[in-house]
Parts: structure tokens; C-alpha cells; sequence
């Protein structure tokens, strides 16, 4: 990326007071978990959106857009969703901040300072469409930034928190707390397992040594995603109901046992074998099977990377993936192709799709000295089987959001 400090000189003829940097996040194992109140296991990475900061006196918002050439501008008073959607992540955010500080009758003199506006600047080297989570990382940048210049004194969880409200208020999307969570909580070589029922998090070393952490990026996101997320998430939620009505004391999937799945989900068949529950009754026990073999999994794998066992870890990913594929039914061809190009390759220990599915990328956990031709070899075979460019990135896992 170029210095977005020249940038900003250029742009607005003068310096800006503060640069920060947010993360994109990959998610190593947990997928479909967080909204099932079950654990994640994110990290942050080294790909990344960068700001930079100066206030106004005017009550307006001035804000340019590197990578797309934009500028937009809009008043601190009247607050909306824009028709641009890049505006939304960086305003959306303020408008949070408004609302906390109008809460708060001590910040009165911060709220004016805010409502004086300001400069912002931005730019990312994160893809877009990829899953990795860019506009968790704007969004992530604006509240840390201005969190520091109007001393606001926000936990870096508040923090998540708005920048989450933030996107479902302003972008209409319904996220997890996830992406925010993990741009701004992030470590170097950490990965950090997120209870989404209570909040509650740890922080995990991956250790990778001799492998290296790969995307391949399909380039495609089918139009089934929105529409299928909401249908998994009823799913779920008709699994729960069904065992409540033997077990009224269970909550979530956090309370619910393999052997619960099977006893009062599972299709029965009669005397004649024939099975009695209907095919959309078999598709709520797939769903609530995989979601309750994920949430042990992911308990599983951290205990994996205490003991340096990545190739445990690895096998726990293959068996997600799986299980994203044929019982929660998610994936889509060209992810379930990537996967099996690789599963036999005794150079990569784990793969799987990666985020809500039906496009995006694999994350593959690859030994360093194969890395490039691996690449060289998937790529091929997928432009054969796809007449598609495979875009491949390699990623570290790198500090969260933070003062440049």
C-alpha cells in the first residue's frame, strides 16, 4: 500500500493527526458456530485497511476512498445510510459514537468536539469478496480512531460491539460479532477462542514452524448465501424447539448432547422401514448434528495447538469442511473441488472452507517449502476444471487494530 499519509496531504493540504491500521481476520476452525452461541477461532491477519485521521470545525465529514478514487461528504447532523456503501462503515461508526455519547451526559463536550467533524482517509489491501473481512476491518479502524483522539475510554469489546451495530444498522448486514472482534483483539501469532454465547475469550499460540497458512479464493459468491444463511439459522432454531419439548431446560446448542441429536432428531423408521420424519426434518437433523459436532471439535482443536499437534488440528479442519458440505450444506462445487485437490497431498495438513459458504475461500495449513507448487498446481487444476483464475494469498497472523 502506498503512504497513505502523502495521500492525505495530497488530498485535503495537510497532515493528518493520527493513522491507524485494522486486519482482516481469518477464522481457522468454528464456522456456523457463533450464531449457535458455540465458539470460534479467529485470528487477524496481515492483510489490512489503513486511515488517517484529522478533525474539522465545520460539522462535516470529508472522507476519500483510495483504492476506488471517491470522495464523499455529509453533515454530522443528519446521519443516514448512504447510497455509497464504503461511506456506510465509517459513518455508520460515528453515528454509534453519537448515540453513546448522547447516553452519557458527562460527554456532552465530547460529543460536540465529534459533531465538528473531521478528515478521513482510506485505503486496504484486504480483497474484497474473499471473506476475510474488510469492512469488519474499516469499520474497526474508524471506532479505534476515534476511541484515541476523543479519549472516549472504550473497552476494546464496546468497541466490537458498535462497529457490529454499526453494520447492521447502516450496511443492512446482520453479522456476528466475529470479524469486529477478532480485527480489533488481535495478536501476533494468536489465535483467540471466542465463546459467542458469553463473550468470554483466550488467547491460543499457533505455532506453525515449518507451514504456512494459504487461501485460495474461488472468485465467485453465489446468490444462495443471504437467503440459505437465514433458512440454517431457522433450522437450528426448529432443532432446539424440538428437544426443548423433552428438555425445556436447554438453551442453545451449548446444551445439547450427539446423543440428544440422534434420540429426538434423527429420522425414525418404522416397522415396515420406511422413514417417518419428512426430508425437511431430516435436513434440521443434518443442520443441528453438524453444529453440535463443530462446537466439540473446535474445544478439541485448541487443545491440538497446547500440545504443538498441528496435524491433529489439520484433520480437525478436513472433517469441518465435511461437514460444512454434506450436512450443513454450504459449500458449493468449486469449494469441495479445492478441498480434494488437496487432501491427499501429504504436504498440506488441513483445508476447508472458510465463512458463511457457497463461494469465498479455502484455508489450507501448507509446508513452507511446497507452498509454490502447491499454488502452481491447484491453480492449474482448477483453471482446467473451471476456465476460472484461482487467486491464492498468504497470510500471517499479525497485531489487531492499532496507532500506526
Amino acid at each position: 500500500m502506498q503512504s497513505i499519509q502523502e495521500k492525505f496531504i495530497q488530498l485535503f493540504d495537510r497532515a493528518p493527526s493520527l493513522l491507524v491500521q485494522s486486519p482482516g481476520r481469518i477464522n481457522l476452525i468454528g464456522e456456523h458456530t457463533d450464531y449457535n452461541h458455540g465458539f470460534v477461532l479467529p485470528a487477524a491477519i496481515d492483510k489490512s485497511a489503513q486511515i488517517a485521521f484529522e478533525h474539522r470545525l465545520d460539522g462535516k465529514i470529508v472522507m476519500h476512498a483510495i483504492d476506488l478514487n471517491e470522495t464523499e461528504t455529509v453533515s454530522t447532523q443528519t446521519l443516514q445510510p448512504h447510497a455509497t456503501s464504503w461511506v456506510n462503515y465509517i459513518i455508520g461508526v460515528v453515528a454509534q459514537v453519537q448515540q453513546y455519547l448522547a447516553s452519557t451526559k458527562i460527554n456532552n463536550d465530547k460529543l460536540a468536539q465529534l459533531n465538528q467533524g473531521f478528515f478521513i482517509c482510506l485505503q486496504a489491501d484486504i480483497p474484497i469478496g474473499a471473506g476475510l473481512s474488510s469492512s469488519a476491518a474499516v469499520a474497526s479502524a474508524v471506532i479505534f480512531a476515534l476511541n484515541e483522539w476523543y479519549a472516549l475510554g472504550l473497552s476494546k469489546m464496546q468497541m466490537a460491539l458498535m462497529a457490529q451495530k454499526a453494520e447492521h444498522e447502516f450496511a443492512g448486514v446482520k453479522c456476528g460479532i466475529m470479524d469486529m472482534f477478532a480485527s480489533i483483539h488481535g495478536e501476533a501469532n494468536q489465535v483467540m477462542l471466542l465463546d459467542c454465547q458469553n463473550l468470554t475469550f483466550k488467547y491460543y499460540p499457533l505455532q506453525l514452524q515449518e507451514y504456512q497458512i494459504v487461501l485460495f479464493d474461488t472468485s465467485i459468491k453465489h446468490a444462495l448465501a443471504s437467503s440459505e444463511y437465514n433458512t440454517r439459522r431457522l433450522e437450528c432454531e426448529q432443532g432446539i424447539q424440538i428437544i426443548q419439548q423433552t428438555y425445556p431446560n436447554v438453551q442453545s446448542f451449548r446444551d445439547v448432547t450427539l446423543e440428544q441429536v440422534e434420540a429426538y432428531l434423527a429420522p425414525q423408521k418404522n416397522s415396515s422401514n420406511e422413514i417417518n420424519l419428512s426430508l425437511a426434518n431430516t435436513k434440521v437433523y443434518q443442520r443441528c448434528k453438524y453444529v453440535v459436532q463443530e462446537i466439540e471439535r473446535v474445544q478439541l482443536a485448541v487443545k491440538d495447538l497446547l500440545n504443538g499437534d498441528l496435524k491433529a488440528f489439520g484433520q480437525k479442519m478436513f472433517a469441518t469442511h465435511w461437514g460444512l458440505s454434506e450436512l450443513y450444506e454450504v459449500s458449493c462445487p468449486e469449494l469441495d473441488m479445492l478441498v480434494n485437490f488437496v487432501k491427499n497431498n501429504e504436504h498440506v495438513i488441513g483445508s476447508r472452507m472458510m465463512g458463511g459458504g457457497f463461494g469465498g475461500c479455502t484455508i489450507n495449513i501448507i509446508k513452507s517449502s511446497e507452498v509454490q507448487n502447491i499454488i502452481a498446481q491447484v491453480t492449474q487444476q482448477y483453471q482446467i476444471a473451471t476456465n476460472k483464475k484461482l487467486h491464492s494469498y498468504q497470510v500471517t497472523i499479525q497485531q489487531g487494530t492499532h496507532i500506526i
